[in-house]
């Protein structure tokens, strides 16, 4: 993939054409994720491989994505130490 990805820097306008292209899809995958978010399925997942996608070309989106992650992970260590408070104290009860 790197040898790939060289070869376009080489040449300008395919380079830029690469991360048009790129931009789109991303963008794209980015938008169809959050209109999927409130309805039943991935649209979170979706939102991220959008971030991926972008992320490939983007610092700021490499940036976003690795904050999400951090934000996520404490979102679940919360929700999982909370969880586990509530069934002690159903166990106590």
């Amino acid at each position: 993939m790197g040898r790939w990805r060289e070869a376009i820097r080489r040449r300008p306008w395919l380079n830029t054409a690469y991360k048009v292209i790129i931009t789109v899809f991303g963008v794209l995958v980015v938008v169809i994720g959050l209109i999927l978010v409130p309805l039943p399925g991935p649209g979170w997942l979706i939102v991220f491989l959008g971030l991926t996608i972008l992320g490939t070309e983007f610092h700021w989106a490499r940036r976003l994505l690795g904050w999400l992650r951090r934000v996520l992970a404490r979102f679940w260590e919360r929700w999982n130490t909370w969880r586990a408070a509530r069934r002690a104290r159903k166990a106590q009860a």
